[in-house]
């Protein structure tokens, strides 16, 4: 206990002299700034005495004298920007006391035990990550809930008022981990509000946060041409300052986590080790909803209201899958986290609301186009609509590019949307020479116009935007419904050097497609608060730059064409096998067919697309008793 008291004090004690000296910087910056002032009441006090006295003292009174009202001018005004700038504040949602009383006292029990003062509110982030964030900032006014502690000064007993930072907890931690978890992973957060109480440490923080914010305000305003040059000179100074106590602010910084993590190892050390685990574990299983359940939705304007409790059964899903983390299902007899809150459900629908504007850009208020969906209706509101959407846009460009809709003459409905006429059309005729696969097709080409070559978006449409920004867009694996282990063997089995004249134009009309209906798409509102409860207004952060976190890399056309061909499959198996959209918690969009998910769908899509083979395709669809010939309903 004595070695861990002795490293957490010398944590302390480097993290106060580098927070020293930041403040020197500051000082040093007063200091330049005043010297001209300094030099003007020496002239003025030496012709007052008749000590400086002639024509050359007194130009050199006149012009020293507005030499240091204009430093002194600017220093004011770039202190008052300092000073009143705004600092980035993260977007959350704030827990009130009376929303979470248990919450509350297990952080205050937490921090008494670690003899620090308590947190002074509580909020959630849809992000598995926890920290503390001082928002005692003039601009953003005092904090909810906010307790301050009388400090004394370094220096002739003077006492000053330094209010506790918010405690910023990761909201799939409340939902996955139980009690003494959740109590183990916030001991080294909690125990950084010591260190953070410090005047000099709070000073310096302080400091360097409103030089950061008036760096910001002045590239903002700097666009205006009447304050230009004089945002461009804060500017200059503000960067000026940061660089010099960047180097201070990081080891200030290094310090107080260090002491942190010194005085936490006193609490609950065998548990936190356990708790550790769960914390890499939450961040698989939120990824893995976030990529492959929640944004096919957020796509089709539609946010998932529960996130939170999602985690949970793709995690437990997780450890009934993989045997590495079997073991941890037995954990969720215990009492979990969510229930210190008193509405949970509440909870959850904020947190999963401020998600989907933090991770795809979408409002902050509930709209006609943008409604919340629970997850027993996320097959039928979801999946069936996406694949329905897509396949309804397949068809849309083979209609452009000529492809007739009927080439089997029995068909039932000639005019109506079949999957034959898509397998058809993708099919590599037989007699096709290999050579002449990665060119574009001749006018003749059965099934396209003479102006159908596989042109990139850019060649078909100039001012459309890259496919992969399409709020429509598929995911791959999702409407696959395969693992990643199977995804990982077909990619690497499947990759031809090219595609087919078919494949690439059609992937090529698609994308452009997609690419079209994105720009045609109205922007997204600006909001302002939500009724759901996120913290502050939106001008504390940009909303202009969401998503703040994109949450997929750029796809090729070649994908894009595979998830719209599996889409078409699904329909055809929904209308004439019986197939039933489903929702797997790992792998998001899934087709069950006799309550069986099917997990051989992709390699036979893919052989369709890359090689213009359909015999493992039609293979399938034979044996599921799946009737391509017949028409399927679209959106």
């Amino acid at each position: 206990m004595t070695g861990i008291a002795m490293g957490s004090e010398v944590g302390a004690q480097a993290a106060r002299a580098r927070a020293l000296a930041v403040l020197r910087i500051r000082g040093r910056a007063l200091a330049v700034a005043l010297l001209p002032a300094a030099a003007a009441v020496i002239l003025v006090a030496g012709g007052t005495s008749d000590h400086l006295v002639g024509p050359g003292w007194d130009a050199a009174r006149a012009v020293v004298s507005a030499v240091a009202l204009v430093v002194l001018l600017a220093a004011g005004v770039i202190a008052l920007v300092v000073a009143r700038a705004r600092p980035a504040v993260s977007p959350t949602v704030p827990i009130a006391e009376d929303a979470a009383p248990d919450l509350y006292r297990l952080v205050r029990d937490l921090a008494e035990r670690l003899d620090v003062p308590a947190p002074s509110a509580i909020a959630l982030t849809p992000d598995c990550d926890s920290w503390l964030e001082d928002r005692t900032h003039p601009a953003h006014g005092p904090p909810a809930h906010e307790e301050r502690d009388e400090l004394a000064g370094a220096a002739g007993g003077r006492h000053r008022r330094t209010a506790a930072p918010v405690l910023v907890i990761g909201s799939p931690f409340l939902w996955w981990m139980r009690v003494g978890e959740l109590r183990a992973v916030l001991a080294p957060v909690v125990a950084g509000t010591g260190p953070s109480a410090h005047p000099d440490i709070a000073a310096a923080r302080r400091f360097v946060r409103g030089l950061d914010a008036a760096v910001a305000t002045a590239a903002d305003r700097g666009r205006c041409p009447a304050f230009r040059l004089a945002c461009a000179g804060i500017g200059w100074v503000a960067r000026l300052l940061l660089r010099s106590c960047r180097q201070h602010a990081a080891e200030m910084e290094r310090g107080v986590a260090a002491a942190a993590a010194e005085r936490a190892q006193a609490v609950d050390y065998g548990v936190r080790i356990v708790a550790q685990e769960q914390v890499g574990l939450a961040y698989a299983g939120w990824d893995r909803l976030l990529t492959r359940v929640a944004l096919p939705a957020w796509r089709m304007g539609r946010w998932p209201s529960r996130l939170d409790a999602g985690v949970v059964a793709a995690l437990t899903e997780l450890s009934r899958r993989d045997r590495l983390a079997e073991g941890f299902a037995s954990r969720l007899g215990e009492r979990p986290a969510c229930d210190l809150l008193e509405e949970p459900g509440t909870v959850d629908e904020a947190a999963s609301l401020l998600a989907a504007r933090l991770f795809h850009g979408g409002p902050a208020e509930c709209g006609p186009d943008w409604a919340p969906v629970d997850w027993s209706e996320y097959p039928e509101e979801v999946v069936d609509r996406k694949w329905r959407t897509d396949a309804a846009r397949l068809h849309r460009v083979l209609d452009a590019l000529g492809v007739r809709r009927a080439p089997d003459p029995t068909a039932h409905d000639p005019n109506g949307p079949t999957l034959s006429r898509v397998l058809d059309h993708l099919t590599t005729p037989p007699d096709a020479d290999a050579d002449t696969q990665a060119t574009s097709p001749s006018p003749g080409t059965p099934g396209t116009t003479p102006d159908a070559e596989p042109a990139s978006p850019a060649s078909v449409a100039p001012d459309a935007k890259p496919a992969s920004l399409d709020p429509a867009a598929p995911d791959t694996e999702a409407d696959a419904g395969i693992d990643a282990d199977t995804t990982a063997d077909i990619d690497a089995d499947l990759h031809p050097d090219e595609d087919t004249p078919r494949t690439a134009t059609l992937a090529a009309r698609l994308s452009a497609e997609l690419a079209r209906e994105e720009a045609a798409a109205p922007p997204a509102p600006v909001p302002g608060a939500s009724p759901s409860g996120q913290a502050g207004p939106d001008a504390l952060w940009d909303v202009d730059a969401l998503p703040l976190f994109p949450l997929q890399p750029p796809r090729t056309e070649r994908e894009l064409l595979a998830d719209h061909v599996t889409a078409m499959v699904c329909c055809a198996a929904m209308d004439t096998a019986g197939a039933q959209p489903g929702l797997d918690w790992l792998d998001g969009p899934a087709l069950l067919v006799g309550g069986e998910r099917a997990t051989d769908l992709t390699p036979r899509v893919l052989s369709l697309v890359e090689d213009g083979d359909p015999d493992p395709l039609r293979a399938w669809l034979s044996d599921l008793g799946i009737r391509p010939e017949k028409p399927v309903r679209l959106v």
